[in-house]
């Protein structure tokens, strides 16, 4: 079992939605300390400094970066190893939802969990405490299926499936001792999800975002906060985990793809 005391972690989106709640849990944990990454200065600030007043001074620092930017994320790396010393756990949470600006939405969600990988290999080998290192990757459950009104999203989420299930390999495994895990959210109650609609998708979108909604049923951050620990502890390298409805996580595996071969008629 992975154990979370005395380990430093870095998450990506740590300043809001299921980021921010997965900050607090792994502090009360027993999380040595964690560096917060995001672009928006004021509330990954706040955020800080939320840390610090509640679970100690020196625990907590914030780094804004654009995930996108290679050179701008590595500086939050350096950061971290300077402050805390180690690095155990990187979690690439930060991604947007926004089928306008789909080249951007690509860059951050797809890109920047690459980046996020890459670096957190290096990192992870040389400042590690323990003899294991953990990546977690946010995708969605739309990284498990597909929906009309949001193509580009959904095929940003299947990327960071494809990615952490290949990663997350034995072969990689056994030469990096960094396991791989990807975390599927169900629909969770947070900004993302929720806010400035109209200035993400047209309005054709939004209404078939409204009549698909009616068929879930939304789960609070903390939910997937909760059940992302327990994985970061007992999962494997390469799983793939779906969490939704407020209940306990589960593991998915995708069918080898003879298994889905449809018969000629």
């Amino acid at each position: 079992m992975f154990e979370l005391e005395g380990k430093v972690a870095l998450i990506t989106g740590g300043a809001s939605g299921i980021g921010l709640s997965i900050v607090k849990e792994l502090m009360a944990n027993g999380l040595k300390a964690i560096t917060v990454v995001d672009f928006n200065e004021t509330a990954g600030d706040r955020v800080g400094q939320e840390v610090i007043e509640e679970f100690g001074a020196n625990r907590a620092i914030f780094v804004k970066a654009d995930v996108g930017n290679v050179t701008e994320f590595k500086g939050a790396f350096e950061a971290t190893v300077e402050k805390f010393g180690n690095l155990d756990i990187v979690i690439n949470s930060a991604g947007i939802f926004n089928e306008i600006e789909w080249e951007r939405m690509i860059k951050t969600n797809i890109n920047g969990t690459i980046h996020g990988c890459l670096l957190a290999l290096d990192y992870l080998q040389r400042y590690r405490r323990a003899i294991e290192g953990v990546i977690i990757n946010i995708s969605s459950i739309m990284g498990l299926q597909t929906a009309g009104h949001t193509p580009f999203y959904n095929t940003t989420k299947h990327a960071i499936v494809g990615l952490g299930r290949s990663l997350g390999l034995h072969g990689h495994y056994e030469s990096t001792a960094v396991k791989v895990i990807t975390i599927c959210p169900g629909c969770t109650a947070t900004p993302l999800l929720l806010e400035n609609m109209e200035e993400r998708f047209s309005k054709k979108q939004i209404e078939m975002h409204t009549e698909v909604m009616k068929k879930f049923q939304l789960q609070s951050a903390n939910n997937v906060a909760r059940e992302l620990t327990a994985i970061i502890k007992h999962g494997q390298s390469g799983s793939v985990w779906l969490i939704e409805n407020d209940e306990p996580a589960y593991q998915v595996e995708t069918p080898h793809y003879s298994d889905m071969r449809v018969p000629h008629s």
